[in-house]
This record gives structure tokens, sequence and C-alpha cells, in this order.
């Protein structure tokens, strides 16, 4: 019943927040004397940081509605171009000046762990300007009817492996955190079937690859744990009215008392800073609160079936490292990756996934040539540092974009089978 109780205080909540909201616009209205003065700001400051923590956010917008190219602006359009139940793809078209040549097509594959797509809006705002850029937009659980049947790690896999078909090929693809695995395990299985529309080159950005190198405070709980206190304790069905109802699900308010917890302080001291920048009519430091907290505070319920195997394959298995990974009775067969080329990029100060655990792909891709391969350590940057931030545009994108055009591979002619059994 936690979720119920959940959603119960959220709704019991809702009359008070919105009178703390209109007490808030009350005290800030300029035409109010009261709030020319510290009294008045300590109050309109109060009361939206009571609102912003009661509320529940909404799902964010990526909001890039253009980019620079060759130094103009260029108008952008965000468009879904292929559609799953838990999964669309957005493509984001730029309107490119007539005889441009054709950028490197990405595929950004977003993590499914509690965050919208949208955590990776400065992910995709740096590679517009030099790449044809699709990002996967996964699906909250909650909002999925239970006749959309399950979806779990194998699924995801599917999903990947449909998208490359679907982009056809010389494609690239980014993995930014949790699916490094099934972006690594998607390609060795098209490796090992000689799928012709395998990507160009791969690009792993700080993924739980190996969980046993460097184990962060993330990785010990899966393995302090067995699978059942997980299913016992933290998988749970969607309550009513939701369109999932009844669906088994990891909560994604779960997932962010998680997030929170390992940085506490720093949360708390952010807010207490949030409150003073109110009351000191500091704006663009009280805005940067509120973009940042808008992104991070919106969160998605994830399948219970996709988050069991995950935990249970990756965290505490170490299956896809072992070589003992197996998808719907295919074995996952990294040493098959023979024509992808491979990059991968750590943190050095990132606490979720730790240093060492996304390079240990190179190590278990022995048949990439050394002149596909590559690996980069950001200095100073955290997790969130690895795909975001003024270090990525300067330091990572850059790197990612040279080894995309570095290792393009020329259209090839594909086989496909029409009707009447005949091929063109």
């Amino acid at each position: 019943m936690f979720y119920q109780l959940y959603e119960l205080n959220h709704a019991m909540m809702a009359p008070w927040r919105a009178a703390a909201d209109a007490m808030r616009l009350a005290y800030a209205n300029p035409l109010n004397p009261i709030s020319h003065t510290y009294m008045g700001r300590a109050a309109a400051a109060g009361l939206e940081v009571f609102e912003r923590t009661t509320r529940r956010y909404g799902k964010p917008e990526f909001g890039l509605a253009e980019t620079l190219i060759d130094g103009s602006p260029v108008a952008v359009q965000e468009r879904i171009v292929w559609r799953e139940p838990f999964c669309n793809l957005i493509h984001f078209e730029r309107a490119l000046p007539k005889g441009r040549a054709a950028d490197p097509k990405v595929l950004i594959v977003a993590p499914m762990s509690g965050h919208y797509a949208t955590l990776l809006r400065g992910t995709v705002e740096a590679l517009l300007p030099q790449s044809d850029v699709y990002i996967t937009d996964w699906i909250d659980a909650r909002t999925v009817p239970l006749t959309e049947g399950t979806f779990d790690l194998d699924d995801y896999i599917d999903y990947v492996i449909q998208l490359l078909h679907f982009l056809g090929p010389d494609t690239h693809v980014i993995a930014v955190c949790q699916p490094a695995v099934p972006v690594l395990a998607a390609v060795a299985l098209m490796e090992a079937n000689d799928d012709p529309l395998s990507p160009s080159s791969m690009t792993l950005m700080g993924g739980p690859i190996d969980t046993r190198i460097n184990p962060t405070a993330v990785n010990q709980l899966a393995k302090d744990k067995p699978i059942e206190w997980f299913r016992d304790n933290v998988v749970m069905p969607v309550p009513f009215p939701q369109l999932g109802f009844m669906r088994p699900v990891y909560p994604g308010f779960l997932q962010l008392s998680g997030f929170m917890s390992m940085n506490l302080d720093r949360h708390l001291t952010a807010t207490k800073d949030f409150f003073e920048h109110l009351v000191k009519n500091d704006g663009d430091a009280a805005e940067k609160h509120r973009d940042f907290y808008d992104e991070y505070m919106a969160v998605m319920d994830l399948t219970a079936e996709f988050y069991l195997q995950t935990v249970d394959v990756v965290f505490m298995k170490h299956a896809l490292p072992k070589g003992e990974m197996m998808h719907r009775g295919q074995k996952v067969d990294t040493a098959a990756i023979r024509k992808v080329a491979l990059l991968t990029v750590e943190g050095e100060n990132d606490d979720i996934s730790g240093v060492g655990q996304t390079e240990a792909a190179q190590t278990i891709c022995p048949n990439i040539p050394d002149n596909m391969r590559m690996h980069y350590m950001q200095p100073d940057v955290g997790h969130y540092g690895v795909f975001n931030g003024s270090r990525f545009r300067r330091e990572i994108a850059p790197r990612i974009t040279a080894f995309q055009r570095e290792h393009a591979r020329s259209a090839r002619p594909v086989r496909r089978v029409i009707k009447g059994g005949k091929s063109a």
C-alpha cells in the first residue's frame, strides 16, 4: 500500500500547495508594499520552497528550438519518428542549408533509470551542430496499460536492435549510463548474426559494464541484498486511476529518494541557498536552481520485470563481463564484435559507475582492431559531468564527434527480401 499512501499524501497536500502558491504571488507582487521588505521576500521565498518541495514534477521539455551550424542559427524541429508502447524515438530535425553535406547519424540511447530522456538535453545540444541526432524517449511505466504486456531487459535489447534497423546503415550509437550493457549486448548479437546494419561506432559513457571494478554505494546495495529483497520491498502496483493501474513497477520516487540520500547534505544546502537567493532577489542563481531541480525531481516508473532483471543480470551476476549473459536463448558474445569502433568515456569522480567499470568493455571486446578503439577519462567530473556541463561540451563532445567521423562506414548495399522471395 506504500505507493497508494504516497499518492494519497500528494492529493492531501494539493490544497495546501495551491494556497501556498497563491500566497507567494501575493507576497511577491510589486504592488504589495510588503514585497519590498525583508519580511515579505522571506515569506514569498519560504512559500515557494514549500510549494516546490511538495509538488509532483511533470516531464520536462527538451526546448531545443535552434542550433548553430557553421556559425549561423538553424531551426530545430522535434519529431517522433518511431513508436512502441514503452519508447518513442525523437529526431531533432535541423533545417540544414541546401547543399551542405550530411552529418553523422547518431542514436543516443537514454538511460531508463528513473529520469526522463530530457536529462540528456545538454548532450543533445552539444552534438546537434555536427550530428543528425535521434534519442530514445522512454515511456513512464505508470502510463502504460497492462494490455500492452511486459517489458524487460531482453525487450530493451530488442528495441535497440529495431532502432538501429530503422535508422539504417552508418549509424553511430551512444549509450549513457544504464544502457551501456544492453547496447553492448545488442551490438554483440548483431555482429554475431552478421547483421549488415550494425552501427559504425559505439560510445559507452559512465556505464556499469563490470560493477566488480571499483564498486560504488549503488553497486554495493545490489551485492548485499538478495533479488527477493528487491522484489518484496521496492516493487509495487501502480495505483488507481493511472493508465497503468495494477502494473508492477519500481516507482520513480523510490529511485529519486535513493539518489538524494546519497548526497542529502548537498541537496539541503542547495535548498537553503535557494531560499537565500530569493530573499536577496538574486534571480539568476534562483533560476539555475529551478532549472536543475525541475529536471532532477521529474521521475518515471520502471517496469518491475526490467528493473529486477537488470539488478540480477548486471549488478548481481555480472553476466556480461563473465561471458554468461543470454538473450532469448542466444549467448551474448562480445568477442564477436569486430567491425564496430568502440569509444568508452568515464568521469574521474563518478560515484554511480566507478572508474574502470565502463573501460571494462575494451577488455571484453578483444577482437576490435586497436585502431578502432579509444578510452577517455575526464578529470574532475562526477557522473553527471560525463554527459553534461561545460567540461562535457569542451572536452568530451568534440572527442565523440571526431571519433564518429573517423570511423564512419560508407553505406553498403543491403540485401532485402521482397515479395516473391527475391532479394533487392
